[in-house]
């Protein structure tokens, strides 16, 4: 089964509460997990896939573009 990827508009800060979250829910099934849960193995690699995802996504948003022409200058001092 193939996963329909949908944008959805979120502010940062509504990212941030719902990463939190995962993170809590990810330590309550690494308990439950360790304490032979069947079902929490699967749901916390899901959780920390998401998580992955969350974070992944961020970083590509937040690393700034390096523009050409400041590129140029600094290659330029350094060689010339």
């Amino acid at each position: 089964m193939l996963d329909e990827k949908q944008k959805l508009e979120i502010s940062q800060d509504d990212l941030a509460l719902i990463e939190a979250a995962l993170q809590t829910q990810s330590k309550i099934l690494g308990v439950q997990a360790s304490a032979g849960g069947s079902n929490a193995l699967g749901r916390l690699n899901d959780v920390k896939r998401v998580l992955a995802t969350i974070a992944q996504q961020r970083n590509v948003k937040r690393t700034p573009a390096v523009p050409t022409k400041g590129l140029f200058l600094s290659m330029a001092r350094m060689f010339g």
